[in-house]
């Protein structure tokens, strides 16, 4: 049990089985306190040590109502697989129909627990009622998947007396629904894991299961990191694609494919080797389709054991393989990324001139060279840069911020007309930097009030497409950053004077005319009041520059579906206005701040590049 977990009248609380330097938390049913008074603030996960297992303990016989909430709550935060400790403190009918998997709540405190007035005599109700308060930051739905949320939260609590080996015992018969906890308590308990799907492309009858593989989709959920998770992973990836991410992208497994009935638990051999026992609805898969399932359990399971697991066996019910496939082959047939890792940073020179350092290799203190073709050369001056990602091209914005131009990153190229052009008066009003996709596609935004648009360059210099934004103004559109995988953008967008991170998911279609949409916007950064600067950072992760409510400015990262692991504050940076990271987190962090462009190789402090520079970028 935590210090400081309970406010009010509880008086003091007798301590058991706490052994923070070993293993083992033992939580509940060892308190001793009153059977009356006001049941506050359960926050058990705030210890020196968030790798200690926390197991519950039951309820103690003779047990106050108080003392039952208290302990169910306290049960809810620990490392039981099957709640089966905290089912104790309920009914056997309660017992039977709650359901902890399918909710997690995520409050940003502990539940206040308030003890009701006592309802005895009232419709021949003789028991307690409780109920549970706090401020909502998120849920945690049957999917695993995180969804942020900025409510207050109550619920309600029954007691009842129930009979318990022979004798009258208070227990809970109405539970909450699902699980309820503190924010600390989630951050110690579930970890986020990526499962993998393929992007569907339109028209390429994405449901078949045995399409051309495509770019591979990370799909961010939440599992229990000391509760079997690679179990809980390979499970949530069978039962599909969490609701947002669904409509842009497939699995290779057929509809129903489960693991084999009887299959408690997987694990990997002393080879980093994994058997997958599937149901019969897999068993006629043929080998093509079965090495696109196997690539799937591969990508998604790549982080999660300490060794990592590089094969994955597909077996059919009776034991004999559906096929076998290891890492490196996984690569080949479904590459996570759609270019090699970048061979370069870029960022604008004093004199507006695209410049390039190697990827790796190279200390803090190498001399930046002038990137070969055009925006290096720098007849035109640029303000804004992106580069594709295969690096043979690349996108600016004219420095007064009206015209785009693409051109080759080859000597001897020239730029051409501009693609786009912006009317509006105000310089603030035009262009945003460019943002390249893993399709090769080109994004920008023109936030002339007179024509605020999204728009997408086919190809970066094809046919330009209005993207529709539904319930987003354009015009307030401050920068834009598309994902490698294609399906998902994000969108830094300034209303009422506040600027906020937004993820949408990208839905094309009409073939020969073709439509785009963003559609179903969702916060990417909810903890932070203002963030100033943004950029993807991996498959589900951002990179984010901004502050929280009443802080400072802070670099970070976060999830794509709005949360914020802990680990993800980075060393801090004085007044940063751009940042841009690569998808693989061993390249260095790059940021336009006052120190001019910087970067921050893993595990280093942040270097000075260059002391005049601006729009640092990674390829994308």
């Amino acid at each position: 049990m935590a210090e400081g977990g309970l406010r009010g009248g509880l008086g003091r609380i007798r301590r058991c089985g706490l052994l923070l330097g070993g293993a083992v938390v033992l939580l509940a049913g060892c308190a001793s306190m009153p059977d009356s008074g006001d049941l506050r603030g359960v926050e058990a996960s705030q210890r020196p040590d968030s790798q200690v297992r926390v197991f519950a303990m039951p309820p103690r016989e003779s047990a106050g109502p108080d003392e039952i909430v208290q302990g169910f709550l306290e049960a809810l935060t620990s490392d039981d697989p099957k709640f089966e400790m905290a089912r104790k403190y309920l009914t056997q009918d309660a017992s039977r129909t709650w359901h902890p998997e399918l909710s997690t709540t995520v409050l940003a405190e502990g539940p206040n627990a308030e003890h009701v007035a006592d309802r005895s005599g009232y419709d021949g109700d003789s028991g307690r009622q409780y109920i549970l308060k706090g401020h909502q930051v998120a849920t945690v739905d049957e999917q695993h998947a995180y969804q942020p949320a900025d409510a207050a939260f109550t619920e309600t609590v029954h007691l009842s007396m129930a009979k318990e080996a022979g004798h009258q015992e208070w227990r809970i018969d109405r539970p909450p629904e699902g699980i309820v906890l503190g924010a600390s308590d989630f951050q110690r308990i579930y970890r986020p894991v990526n499962k993998y799907y393929f992007a569907s492309e339109p028209g390429s009858g994405a449901d078949d299961g045995v399409s051309t593989p495509g770019r591979m989709v990370a799909d961010p959920v939440y599992v229990r990191q000391r509760v079997d998770p690679v179990t809980q992973t390979v499970r949530a990836l069978l039962d599909g694609p969490t609701q947002w991410l669904n409509p842009v992208v497939r699995t290779s497994f057929p509809a129903g494919t489960r693991l084999k009935a009887g299959v408690k638990a997987l694990a990997p051999d002393d080879q980093n080797r994994l058997k997958v026992p599937l149901n019969a609805r897999a068993e006629r898969v043929g080998r093509a389709q079965c090495q696109q399932m196997a690539a799937q359990v591969v990508f998604t399971l790549q982080d999660l054991t300490s060794t990592g697991i590089t094969d994955v066996e597909l077996q059919r019910p009776d034991g004999s393989p559906l096929c076998e496939l290891n890492e490196d082959h996984a690569e080949a047939i479904a590459p996570l990324h759609t270019a090699d890792r970048a061979g370069y940073q870029y960022f604008l020179d004093a004199e507006h001139r695209l410049v390039r350092l190697p990827g790796t290799g190279t200390g803090g203190d190498a001399a930046p060279q002038r990137a070969p073709g055009p925006f290096g050369e720098g007849a035109k001056a640029m303000s804004k840069i992106a580069v594709s990602r295969d690096e043979l091209h690349a996108a600016g914005v004219s420095l007064n911020g009206r015209d785009l131009y693409v051109a080759d990153l080859l000597s001897g190229a020239s730029y051409g007309d501009p693609l786009l052009h912006s009317r509006a008066k105000s310089e603030d009003d035009r262009l945003t930097a460019p943002s390249w996709d893993g399709q090769g596609d080109l994004w920008v935004a023109d936030r002339d009030p007179g024509r605020p648009r999204l728009l997408l360059l086919e190809h970066g210099t094809g046919d330009v497409l209005d993207v529709s934004t539904p319930g987003l103004e354009p015009s307030h559109i401050e920068a834009v950053r598309a994902a490698a995988d294609g399906v998902r953008i994000a969108l830094l967008v300034e209303e009422d004077g506040r600027k906020t991170l937004q993820i949408g998911r990208i839905e094309r279609s009409g073939g020969d005319d073709p439509q785009v949409t963003i559609a179903d916007l969702r916060p990417g950064a909810p903890q932070m009041e203002e963030v100033t600067a943004m950029s993807w950072a991996g498959g589900s992760r951002l990179v984010v520059v901004g502050r929280e409510s009443g802080g400072v400015q802070q670099v970070r990262y976060v999830q794509c579906d709005g949360s914020a692991p802990a680990s993800g504050v980075l060393p801090g940076l004085n007044g940063v206005k751009e940042v841009a990271a690569a998808d693989d987190d061993l390249l260095p962090l790059l940021a336009h701040s006052d120190d001019g462009i910087v970067r921050m190789p893993p595990g280093a402090p942040w270097q000075t590049v260059l002391k005049s520079g601006t729009s640092p970028a990674y390829p994308g």
